[in-house]
């Protein structure tokens, strides 16, 4: 089975691109907490300010303005060294998943994938990005806006020559059993929707050990106040309960694929150098 242990020496520059504030909690916290503290420069990109996500506020307060407050919180909290928002509008999501038919005019899903690549491409360029995160092809779970996240970011990293593109992603087989654990401490959960959602554990080439930075990556879940509460199945809020020693068993790792590599190729570093085909 192909493998490599080696990491390059000197510190150099991840941009994570996220579609919405608190995605990058859920999918890749624990990978920028642990390059921050080992001395690299890290940047969190997202596309939209998250403006259509589900929230409890108070009357006259602008969900997208609270949610990016609590992006640059959760930023601050993993060690992050910049953050950018590309400025464009929250597709929101169908009733049952899909393109919502009530989108705004500048929604990210509807926008045009060369000119959202050129200013995506404009930050890796000034930032001289060794790397850069997007999703999967099918999103995720599919959200409309994460698949416009990959077809974003990979032609970004095209036009500014990234070298190392990875897309954050779960592993479908240890997601379901965990949440089957999360399940008998919240038996209202539905896991059916992660049922098909991610990656298989044989497309998964970056497989990143990041328990010793559960304390950042719950803390930059707990930033993004809007998305916990307000009701009993809220991913987020859920995931917040699990006890310490618990999280840090079901959420202490973090997956990537990263295309073109041999099969079977297993890495547990972003910047790891990849075994020859």
């Amino acid at each position: 089975m192909p493998a490599s242990t080696s990491r390059p020496p000197a510190p150099r520059t991840a941009v994570f691109f996220h579609a919405h504030p608190d995605d990058e909690a859920l999918l890749t916290a624990g990978t920028m907490a642990m390059l921050a503290a080992e001395g690299h420069r890290v940047v969190l990109v997202v596309a939209t300010a998250g403006e259509r996500g589900q929230a409890d506020l108070s009357p006259g307060e602008a969900l997208g303005q609270t949610r990016i407050a609590e992006l640059y919180k959760s930023a601050a909290a993993l060690g992050c060294a910049r953050v950018v928002n590309l400025g464009y509008g929250d597709s929101g999501l169908a009733p049952g998943g899909g393109v919502a038919e009530d989108r705004p005019a500048d929604s990210f899903i509807d926008a045009d994938v060369e000119e959202a690549a050129r200013r995506l491409a404009e930050v890796l360029t000034e930032e001289k990005a060794d790397l850069l995160t997007i999703y999967d092809p099918a999103g995720g779970y599919g959200h409309p806006d994460h698949v416009q996240v990959n077809r974003v970011g990979a032609r970004a990293a095209q036009l500014a020559q990234t070298p190392i593109v990875l897309e954050a992603t779960v592993n479908r087989d240890p997601l379901l059993r965990g949440l089957g654990i999360v399940r008998r401490f919240y038996p209202q959960l539905d896991v059916r929707a992660f049922e098909r959602a991610y990656s298989p554990s044989e497309e998964i080439t970056h497989r990143v050990n990041v328990r010793r930075f559960a304390r950042q990556k719950r803390a930059s879940m707990a930033a993004h106040a809007t998305q916990a509460t307000g009701a009993d199945t809220r991913t987020l809020g859920v995931m917040l309960k699990v006890p310490g020693p618990l999280y840090r068993l079901v959420f202490g790792t973090e997956w990537y694929v990263q295309r073109g590599l041999p099969p079977g190729t297993r890495m547990r570093h972003p910047f790891e150098i990849p075994p020859k085909a």
